[in-house]
């Protein structure tokens, strides 16, 4: 179906081509939503798995091997003081809280 009208047919045509060709981008877009946010969280877990750099007004991020190193040292600070050692552990303490506590009970 013509108008008759050559500039207006081919206005038609490519008012089609424009419109067919935006809807086909829009559900290109929408159709790679998915893919896009779960390369987004994947590059977020990649930043916390290896820490981030310090910027202008954002303190570093140490990664999760460094935290996982910080953990294990407190975790043997705290282990070290619940066994008995040489006499300066807090279960030394204790001990000694405990033997003075029956030998006055005792007495």
């Amino acid at each position: 179906m013509t108008t008759g009208v050559p500039g207006v047919d081919l206005a038609v045509v490519w008012c089609g081509v424009v419109a067919a060709a935006g809807g086909a981008l829009g559900l290109l877009y929408r159709a790679t939503r998915g893919v896009r946010r779960l390369a987004e969280r994947l590059g977020d877990l990649a930043d916390d798995w290896q820490g981030t750099p310090p910027r202008a007004g954002v303190p570093a991020r140490p990664g999760v091997m460094t935290r996982l190193g910080a953990i294990e040292r407190q975790l043997a600070a705290v282990e070290h003081e619940l066994h008995p050692n040489s006499g300066g552990s807090l279960r030394d303490a204790v001990d000694r809280v405990d033997e003075r506590t029956r030998r006055t009970l005792d007495d």
